[in-house]
C-alpha cells in the first residue's frame, strides 16, 4: 500500500521506499523465494522414498496356442485361451542408507534455499542503494549545469550590450556563445545520463521503467558523523559464510550417501491378486464358464552390495575432494570479508575528509568566481578569466558531488561487511 501511493501520488521515494519495493518486486528476489518452495517440494520428494509403495495392475491376455503338459504318456492342456489378472503390490523400505542420507541433504538443502534468498536480498539492497545515489548525484551535475547556464546567459547579456555600445570585441561575444552551446549540449547529454540512470534504478528495483518517480535530493546530502568502527569483524554469522558452511555440509551428505551405497538394503513386499481364465471371451460375465482364483504373498527383499568395480569408492573420493575445496572456498572468503572491511573504513574515512576539503574548495570557488564577475562587469578583469574561474567553479562543484556518491558507496560497504544491510530498509 506505501509503495503503490508513492508510485501513484509521486510522493517523495525514499531510500528506505525504493529498497522496499526492490525487495518485494525485483525479479531475482522473487525467484529465490519460488527457490524457497522448490526446495520444500524436493524434500517431499524424497520423503516420498520411505513411504510405502503401493501399485496396481491389471492385463487380459488371449492364448492362441495353448501350451502342453507331457506327464508320461499323456498331455495336459497348460491354461484356457483367455486370462486376466489383476491385482495390487505393496513394497516398504525398512531399512536403506541411500534414503535415510537423501531425507537429510535434502532438509540441509531447504536451509540453503533460506541463505540463498536473504543473500539475495542484500544483494538487490545493494545494487539499488548505488543505483538510487548515481541519480541524484547526476541530477545533483544536471543542476550545476542549469547554474552555469543562468550565469553565462547574464554574462552573455551585458557582453552583448557592451558590443552594441562599442566597449567589447565581436570575438568576445563569440566566445560566450560557443560556451554557452557546450554548456546546453552537455545539459542534453547529463538528462539523457539521468534519465537511462532513473531506467536503471527502476528495472533493479523490479518497478515498470515507464513510471515515473520523485527522488528527493536531500537524500544525497545526509552525511553524519564517522560511525564506529571495530577493528575486526565476526564473519562466521555473515550470510556468505553460513552459504559456504551449508555448502559444505551437502558435500559431506553426499559423501555419506556414496558411502551408503556398501550397506545392505531390506524392504517388505507383499502383493494380492485375483486371476481369471476361461476358453471364451467371457471373463466378466456373470453367467460364463470362466474360472476364478485368488493369490497373495508377503515377503522380505534382501539386496547386499558385492563388488561394482570399485565405483563406489571413486565416487566417494570425488566428495572428498569437493570437500576440501569448500574449505578452500571458506578459508578465502573469510579473507576477503575481512578485506572489505577494512577497504570500507579506509574509503569511508578518506571520503569524509574529501567532502569537507571539497566543500571548501567549492565555496572558495564560488567567491573567486563572484569578484572576478564583478571585476569584468566592471572592467578590471578580462573574460578569459571569467571563464577560466567559471570552469573552475564546475569542476569544483562536481568534484563535491562526486565525494558525496563516494562517500555513500563506502558507506554502503561498510554496513554490509557489518552484516547490517539490512537495516536500510527500516
Amino acid at each position: 500500500m506505501l509503495v503503490s501511493t508513492i508510485v501513484n501520488a509521486q510522493q517523495p521515494l525514499t531510500l528506505k521506499d525504493a529498497l522496499n519495493f526492490a525487495i518485494e518486486n525485483n525479479a531475482t528476489a522473487r525467484k529465490s523465494r519460488l527457490d524457497i518452495d522448490r526446495g520444500k517440494y524436493k524434500t517431499q520428494e524424497v520423503r516420498a522414498e520411505a513411504l510405502p509403495q503401493l501399485t496396481g495392475n491389471a492385463s487380459l491376455t488371449y492364448n492362441p496356442i495353448i501350451g502342453q503338459l507331457v506327464v508320461g504318456d499323456q498331455s495336459f492342456q497348460l491354461g484356457r485361451k483367455w486370462n486376466n489378472n489383476a491385482g495390487v503390490q505393496l513394497d516398504q523400505k525398512l531399512f536403506n542408507q541411500t534414503v535415510f542420507t537423501g531425507l537429510k541433504a535434502a532438509k540441509t538443502s531447504e536451509s540453503y534455499y533460506n541463505l540463498n534468498a536473504e543473500f539475495t536480498d542484500e544483494q538487490i539492497i545493494e545494487l539499488v542503494a548505488n543505483n538510487y545515489y548515481q541519480v541524484l548525484v547526476s541530477r545533483q551535475q544536471l543542476n550545476v549545469i542549469d547554474t552555469n547556464i543562468k550565469n553565462v546567459k547574464v554574462v552573455e547579456k551585458i557582453i552583448t550590450n557592451q558590443y552594441s555600445n562599442g566597449l567589447a570585441k565581436k570575438i568576445d561575444v563569440d566566445r560566450i556563445k560557443v560556451n554557452l552551446t557546450n554548456l546546453q549540449t552537455q545539459r542534453e547529454q547529463t538528462i539523457n545520463a539521468v534519465v537511462q540512470l532513473e531506467n536503471q534504478l527502476k528495472f533493479s528495483m523490479g518497478m515498470p521503467v515507464s513510471t515515473a518517480v520523485n527522488i528527493p535530493p536531500d537524500e544525497l546530502k545526509k552525511i553524519g558523523t564517522l560511525p564506529e568502527m571495530a577493528d575486526t569483524i565476526n564473519t562466521s554469522g555473515r550470510i556468505e559464510m553460513r552459504l559456504l558452511n551449508v555448502q559444505k555440509d551437502l558435500y559431506t551428505l553426499q559423501r555419506k550417501a556414496y558411502a551408503a551405497e556398501y550397506y545392505p538394503s531390506l524392504s517388505l513386499t507383499g502383493n494380492i491378486s485375483v486371476t481369471g481364465q476361461s476358453d471364451k471371451f467371457d471373463l466378466f460375465s456373470r453367467s460364463g464358464s470362466a474360472f476364478y482364483y485368488n493369490a497373495s504373498a508377503i515377503g522380505l527383499a534382501l539386496r547386499v552390495p558385492i563388488f561394482n568395480g570399485f565405483a563406489t569408492r571413486s565416487r566417494i573420493r570425488q566428495a572428498n575432494v569437493d570437500i576440501r575445496k569448500a574449505d578452500e572456498d571458506i578459508r578465502e572468503r573469510t579473507n576477503s570479508l575481512n578485506l572489505a572491511y577494512e577497504n570500507a573504513k579506509i574509503q569511508l574515512k578518506n571520503n569524509i575528509n574529501t567532502i569537507k576539503t571539497q566543500r571548501q574548495n567549492v565555496d572558495l570557488a564560488q567567491e573567486i568566481y563572484n569578484s572576478t564577475q564583478n571585476n569584468y562587469n566592471n572592467g578590471l578583469a578580462a573574460l578569459t578569466d571569467l571563464l577560466d574561474t567559471e570552469n573552475a567553479l564546475t569542476e569544483a562543484q562536481n568534484s563535491y558531488t562526486q565525494a558525496l556518491l563516494n562517500y555513500k558507496i563506502a558507506e554502503i560497504q561498510l554496513i554490509k561487511s557489518n552484516g547490517n544491510i539490512k537495516s536500510l530498509l527500516k
